[in-house]
């Protein structure tokens, strides 16, 4: 039986979007929750496989391929490329799942959308799990995702990809053994007869260097403060370039309750594989049922 079928679905704008459909393993539950998995700028629905298998024993998991990623459409208007039409793009999904209410999972991007979600429609959300990001986002982070994405060289082999992924991302998993280096790049790059090709559109760029495109949203303070009421998750990687530990201190500040793990070894942004981030979820998802 395979761990989850493939949903397409189209946008308002008329895109073929998809997402990984988990369903529930536990037939006892008759209403499983559901929890929809958002990845980062770059990524796609494979960076969730391992968490969304192991959700999917009490829950159903979305795992979502935003636009110009993955298997979903890439866009020809490139001002859509920002976190507002992305989270259009995940109402317009739960619509067509018929999901009233999730819990929302998301990492960097996915988490600016998270944020985004829960203001616009507070009552739907039971509870979200943010990956390294917070409501400012640290500029060391965003210059150098912005040295890379998009100006990437073409490789020839999966042996260069790999030695490419690595190059851009050592800083963040200093750890990591060489299958793990093989299965990061595998979910960030598809296979074109033979060849590896970045699963995404290199157009994604263009909006972040725009500050008018919001792209990178400036200041998302006063709309945490508006979602403060909603039960929440942090994780960060220890040297994250991108959340701040001054960020989380704020954001614990502001919201007495959040729920913090920090992931040692990890930067920008945790796998959400690591023991600690899998305990950390599986804490937090069953404090929600009480």
């Amino acid at each position: 039986m395979a761990e989850y079928e493939d949903f397409f679905y189209q946008s308002s704008d008329g895109l073929r979007l998809y997402a990984r459909d988990y369903a529930c393993g536990d037939a006892g539950i008759a209403q499983p929750e559901t929890v929809l998995c958002m990845h980062g700028l770059t990524r796609n629905s494979a960076d969730f496989a391992k968490l969304a298998k192991h959700l999917s024993e009490r829950y159903r998991v979305v795992a979502v391929d935003n636009r110009g990623r993955g298997r979903s459409d890439y866009d020809s208007n490139i001002a859509n490329y920002t976190p507002l039409i992305y989270v259009q793009d995940m109402f317009t999904l739960l619509a067509e799942l018929d999901v009233d209410k999730v819990i929302l999972c998301g990492t960097s991007m996915g988490g600016l959308m998270a944020f985004m979600m829960a203001a616009m429609q507070p009552a739907r959300i039971g509870g979200m799990i943010i990956n390294d990001i917070g409501p400012e986002v640290a500029q060391e982070g965003l210059d150098r995702i912005k040295a890379y994405v998009g100006k990437s060289s073409p490789v020839v082999s999966w042996d260069d990809a790999i030695a490419q992924a690595r190059e851009i991302n050592q800083v963040a998993f200093p750890d990591f053994s060489d299958a793990e280096w093989e299965e990061f790049t595998r979910g960030l790059y598809r296979d074109e007869n033979g060849v590896p090709v970045l699963a995404y559109d290199p157009a994604i760029a263009q909006p972040m260097s725009d500050e008018e495109s919001g792209a990178v949203p400036a200041d998302l303070w006063p709309l945490f403060e508006a979602i403060a009421a909603i039960p929440m998750l942090v994780i960060r990687g220890e040297t994250s370039d991108i959340l701040a530990a001054s960020c989380v201190a704020t954001m614990r500040d502001k919201k007495p309750d959040l729920q913090f793990v920090e992931i040692a070894n990890r930067g920008h942004a945790p796998t959400l594989n690591e023991p600690a981030s899998r305990q950390a979820i599986d804490n937090f998802l069953r404090g929600l049922q009480r």
